[in-house]
């Protein structure tokens, strides 16, 4: 072999293995009806738990409902990643902390890689009595907010609209090109405009709160 076909070689080996290394997001999926939980396991999912936690310690399945314990720091998401749909959670607080801050959730639409906690995203706070709550996590921005790297809160649109604990709550999520909406039981809490990420993974976090769902689905947009 001549030298320059070794050097071809070694060259077209470390490309590969290069490549090999990245990760990458599937292309985003439009929503066509789709329950993102199946009531039975975890299929569709992969987790991203603070210092490589076990997540069995923290996410389980049983009798058709998701629970989340809360700690570890960390979320599930999808293993798909969406674009331009309607998402519907069924969620509820098994039972409050006395620390109020540990209280906390969030749903998470358009995360980005890599996996860290927390990523780039956009989230749809579950802190108790702030469910209409819109974070722009780790650089993600909008109109008026220019996040630049920071985490930036947007307070929801007037009185909280949750359940108490142990009831179930509904949180709706539009998500529309750039633009985003949340409805929690069916009041809108708060919206975004141009938005700077337009699809990707969907989860949810493990922040504090002991949590169940038990329906996570999409629909498409009419």
């Amino acid at each position: 072999m001549t030298i320059a076909a070794r050097v071809f070689l070694a060259s077209t080996v470390s490309i590969v293995l290069l490549l090999a290394g990245c990760k990458t997001a599937p292309p985003p999926r439009k929503a066509s009806g789709t329950d993102l939980f199946n009531g039975k396991n975890f299929d569709g999912w992969t987790f991203c738990m603070k210092n490589n936690a076990d997540p069995m310690q923290t996410w389980s399945v049983s009798d058709g409902v998701m629970r989340c314990t809360g700690t570890p720091l960390g979320y599930i998401r999808t293993t798909d990643t969406f674009h331009d749909y309607k998402l519907n959670c069924v969620w509820r607080f098994v039972k409050l902390d006395p620390n109020p801050k540990k209280n906390n959730t969030g749903i998470l639409v358009h995360i980005q890689l890599p996996d860290v906690v927390f990523p780039e995203c956009v989230q749809c706070q579950g802190l108790y009595q702030h469910q209409g709550d819109l974070i722009l996590e780790d650089g993600a921005n909008a109109d008026g907010h220019q996040a630049a790297k920071k985490t930036v809160t947007l307070p929801q649109i007037g009185p909280p609209n949750e359940n108490p604990a142990g009831e179930w709550n509904t949180n709706e999520v539009i998500c529309t090109g750039n633009n985003m909406g949340l409805f929690v039981n069916g009041k809108a809490m708060n919206q975004i405009t141009g938005c700077n990420l337009t699809s990707g993974f969907i989860g949810i976090q493990s922040e504090g709160g002991d949590i169940e769902i038990r329906k996570l689905s999409l629909q498409p947009l009419d």
